[in-house]
C-alpha cells in the first residue's frame, strides 16, 4: 500500500500543467474563463494544481509558453489562434514538452489542436434568436474581425433565416485587433445601434466585449445572447441562451490525459456530435424558451448531428451565403 501511494505522488509530481489565457484575462465571462473553469475542475478533481499567465500585449505570448516549458511545465495549453505562431516556435524548441492549442492547428508531434464547429452552436442560437424576436430582426456583435468569427456569424444567419423566413440579421464587428476582445464600451454602442435599427435579440461572440452587449440587451429591455460560458446567469430573464464552447472540457481532458498516460497530440474537431458545441437552458432562461421553441431547436440539432442539415463552415468556404 505504502509502495502504491508512493508511487502514485512520484507519478503525480510529473504533472506539472499550465495554462496560458488570451488577452481579456482569465475572468472575462467568457472563452478565457471557459479554460480557467477545466483547469478549476481538473484541479478539484485530481488535486493536482496547475499555473496560469494572463497576457498583458501579444509579445508576451512566447515569452510566456518559452517560460511554462523552461519551468518543467506540461502539458502547457495555449487558449486562443493568436498563439499559433509563438506555439509552433516554442513547441519545437522543447519536444519533450506536451502543448495543446484552443482555436488554432499547429502541427508538431508534441502538440494537441482543439477545434470547434462554433457555425454549429451559432446555428442553433440563431434558431432560438429569430423564433423570440418580435420584430423579425436579429443581431449579432462579432469581437476581432476575424474569419473566426465571421464563422460565427455565418452559422447564426443561417439558422435564424432558416427558422424564420425573410428574418433580417445586423452584423458588426468590434475591430481588427486584440484590443476587440476587451472592450465592453464599444460592445454595448453596437448593440444599441442595432436595437435602433429594431432589433431585439443580439448574439454576441467578442469575449470580454460581449459583457456590453449583454448589459445593452438588459437596459434596453431586449434579449442577449452568450458565448462560450454559460452567461445565462449574468442578467437572468434578459439572456435568452448561451452558445456552449467546451473549452472547459478541452482543457481538463489534456490535463488529465496526460496525468493517466493516455497523452495524444493531433488534431480534434469538437462539434454537436461530440459535444463540444451546445446551447444553453438554465432557471436563468427557462421562462424565455417556449416548448415550440425548444423542439424546434433540438430537431435543428438532431438534424444537424445526423448530416440532414449541412451548417455552412466559413473558415472552409470565406463566403457566407446567408
Amino acid at each position: 500500500m505504502a509502495g502504491s501511494i508512493l508511487s502514485a505522488s512520484a507519478f503525480a509530481e510529473d504533472i506539472k500543467p499550465a495554462v496560458a489565457y488570451d488577452l481579456g484575462g482569465k475572468f472575462d465571462k467568457s472563452f478565457n474563463e471557459a479554460a480557467y473553469t477545466g483547469a478549476e475542475q481538473f484541479k478539484k478533481e485530481s488535486g493536482i494544481d496547475y499555473q496560469d499567465f494572463e497576457i498583458q500585449n501579444d509579445s508576451q505570448r512566447e515569452q510566456a509558453l518559452r517560460r511554462f516549458a523552461r519551468n518543467g511545465m506540461s502539458p502547457v495549453v495555449a487558449i486562443g489562434f493568436s498563439y499559433e505562431n509563438a506555439l509552433a516556435k516554442v513547441a519545437a524548441e522543447f519536444p519533450d514538452t506536451k502543448f495543446a492549442i484552443v482555436d488554432a492547428v499547429v502541427d508538431a508531434p508534441n502538440v494537441r489542436s482543439v477545434v470547434f464547429k462554433e457555425h454549429e452552436g451559432s446555428y442553433l442560437v440563431g434558431t432560438l434568436a429569430a423564433l423570440a424576436s418580435s420584430s423579425g430582426k436579429v443581431g449579432f456583435v462579432g469581437g476581432m474581425d476575424i474569419p473566426l468569427i465571421r464563422k460565427f456569424a455565418c452559422g447564426y444567419k443561417q439558422g435564424a433565416l432558416a427558422a424564420k423566413e425573410g428574418a433580417e440579421v445586423f452584423e458588426n464587428m468590434t475591430g481588427t485587433t486584440g484590443a476587440a476582445w476587451n472592450d465592453p464600451v464599444k460592445g454595448g454602442e453596437l448593440a444599441k445601434s442595432q436595437f435602433d435599427r429594431g432589433a431585439d435579440v443580439i448574439y454576441h461572440a467578442a469575449g470580454g466585449t460581449g459583457i456590453g452587449v449583454l448589459q445593452a440587451a438588459a437596459d434596453a429591455g431586449k434579449l442577449g445572447i452568450g458565448v462560450d460560458s454559460n452567461q445565462n446567469g449574468l442578467h437572468p430573464g434578459s439572456v435568452l441562451t448561451s452558445m456552449l464552447k467546451r473549452v472547459d472540457v478541452a482543457v481538463a481532458t489534456a490535463f488529465g490525459d496526460a496525468k493517466d498516460d493516455k497523452w495524444t497530440s493531433g488534431v480534434y474537431v469538437l462539434g454537436l456530435k461530440e459535444g463540444g458545441v451546445d446551447w444553453a437552458l438554465d432557471d436563468n432562461n427557462k421562462a424565455l424558451v417556449t416548448e415550440e421553441m425548444k423542439a424546434a431547436v433540438e430537431k435543428a440539432k438532431s438534424d444537424i448531428i445526423s448530416g440532414k442539415v449541412e451548417v455552412h463552415d466559413y473558415m472552409a468556404d470565406q463566403n457566407c451565403p446567408f
